[in-house]
C-alpha cells in the first residue's frame, strides 16, 4: 500500500506503509543508531515524536520483548528507508511489523532516509503527517501541520503509582542498603535497573508525585529521569524539584531531568535546530579533560549563557557543538547530566556515573 510522508514546509515523500493503518501528524525528528530499534521504539522520551531511523535496514533481528525500556511504544511514527520482515536472531519474540501493528504504530518505509535528515538538519526540526490518503490536499494539511504541538507529554508516559525494584546486585553492592527514589518523568527502565544492579532498593513515582511524599519516604538519594516535550511545560513538577532542590537529599538527573533542575533553579533552556539523538555523542568531562562516546536523545539544552555560576557550573559539554550536557550544582550534593549513562542502545563509557552518584549518597551520610 502506498504511504505518504508530507512536512509541513510542503516536502512530501512517497514510500510503503508499514505498522498500523492509521493517519498521524507528529514533530519528525531523526536517530543515527545503528541498532537498538527496540530501545528507541520504547523510549518514551519519542512520545509526540515520529523517528526517521538514519541507519537503512531496520528490524533484521527482530523484536525482543525483554529488551523493552517501557511497556510499550510511545513514537507516533516509524520512519525507515527498508523493514525487515523476516527477522533473524534466536532471542526474537516476533516481528516488528507486527510489533508495530499491535501497538498502534503507523510508518512509512522505502523513503529516501538521507534526504528527510538532510531537510532536517537543514531547516531544523519540522511536524510532518504520514497518510495513506492518495487524494491528500496540501493546502488543508500544511496549516494543521504548522499547528500542532507535542504538549504536556510527561504525564502521558509516567508511570500511575508508585512501584519498587529490589536490589539485585548483579553488577556491584556497592549501593546495598541504600534506597533510591526516581521521579518517573518518561523513564526508561534500564534507569532503575543500573541502580538496583548496584545493590540500591529503587521506588520510582509518578511524575505529579509531591516533593513532600517523596521527601516524607526518607530516601538516601534521588533521580530525576529523562522524558519527552518541552521542559518548560512542566511548570508544576518544577515547582516540586525545586523543593527537592532545596532538601538535603543527593540528587542526581538525567536528560529532561537534567533540564527541569537547571529551570527549578533559575536557568533557561531552549529548543535546538535538530537535536541530538543517536547513540555516538562525543561529551568532555570538564573536570578531566577526558571525552566520553554518549548515547541521547533530546530537542531541548540548557542555556549556558543564562547560568548563575553560584548555583551552577557546567560540568559536561558537547564535543561537536560545544552544547551544555551536564552540571555540577555549588555547595549541593546535585549533579545532572544531558545524556544517558544507563545508554540502551549505546555505548557503556559513562555508566561510572551512578557509581559516582552512589559515592556521592555514602559522602554525605559520612558527614552527617
Amino acid at each position: 500500500m502506498k504511504s505518504f510522508l508530507i512536512l509541513e514546509d510542503g516536502t512530501v515523500f512517497e514510500g510503503s506503509h508499514i505498522g498500523a493503518q492509521k493517519e498521524v501528524v507528529s514533530e519528525i525528528v531523526f536517530n543515527t543508531s545503528m541498532a537498538g530499534y527496540l530501545e528507541v521504539l520504547t523510549d518514551p522520551s519519542y512520545a509526540g515524536q515520529a523517528v526517521c531511523m538514519t541507519y537503512p535496514l531496520i528490524g533484521n533481528y527482530g523484536i525482543c520483548l525483554e529488551d523493552m525500556e517501557s511497556r510499550r511504544p510511545w513514537p507516533d511514527g516509524f520512519i525507515v528507508r527498508e523493514l525487515s520482515r523476516i527477522p533473524s536472531n534466536f532471542r526474537c519474540d516476533i516481528s516488528i511489523q507486527q510489533f508495530l501493528e499491535e501497538h498502534g504504530v503507523p510508518g512509512i518505509a522505502g523513503i529516501d532516509t538521507r534526504a528527510l535528515t538532510r531537510i532536517l538538519r537543514e531547516k531544523g526540526t519540522m511536524n510532518g503527517m504520514i497518510t495513506t490518503d492518495v487524494n491528500y490536499d496540501l493546502e488543508t494539511i500544511i496549516p494543521q501541520l504548522k499547528a500542532y504541538t507535542t504538549g504536556k507529554v510527561v504525564e502521558r508516559v509516567s508511570c500511575d503509582e508508585k512501584y519498587t525494584f529490589a536490589a539485585t546486585g548483579s553488577l556491584s553492592d556497592d549501593g546495598a542498603g541504600l534506597r533510591v527514589a526516581v521521579l518517573d518523568l518518561g523513564m526508561k527502565r534500564n534507569i532503575a535497573k543500573s541502580l538496583a544492579a548496584r545493590g540500591c532498593e529503587v521506588t520510582v513515582y509518578p511524575a505529579q508525585t509531591s516533593a513532600a511524599e517523596i521527601l516524607s519516604d526518607r530516601p538516601d538519594g534521588i533521580m530525576l529521569s529523562n522524558g519527552p516535550g518541552d521542559p518548560k511545560e512542566c511548570t508544576t513538577i518544577i515547582e516540586e524539584i525545586r523543593k527537592l532542590y532545596e532538601s538535603d537529599t543527593p540528587v542526581f538527573a538525567i536528560c529532561l531531568g537534567h533540564q527541569l533542575m537547571a529551570l527549578a533553579t533559575g536557568a533557561d533552556t531552549f529548543k535546538m535546530k535538530y537535536g541530538h539523538r543517536g547513540g555516538n555523542h562525543p561529551v568532555k568531562d570538564l573536570a578531566t579533560g577526558r571525552v566520553y562516546i554518549s548515547s541521547q536523545n533530546h530537542g531541548y539544552v540548557v542555556d549556558m549563557d543564562k547560568l548563575d555560576p553560584k548555583v551552577a557550573t557546567p560540568a559536561f559539554i558537547n564535543v561537536n557543538d560545544g552544547t551544555n550536557e551536564g552540571l555540577s550544582y555549588t555547595g549541593k550534593n546535585i549533579f545532572t547530566v544531558q545524556f544517558h549513562p544507563e545508554a540502551c542502545p549505546g555505548p557503556q563509557d559513562s555508566g561510572f556515573l551512578f557509581d559516582r552518584f552512589i559515592e556521592m549518597i555514602k559522602e554525605g551520610q559520612n558527614h552527617a
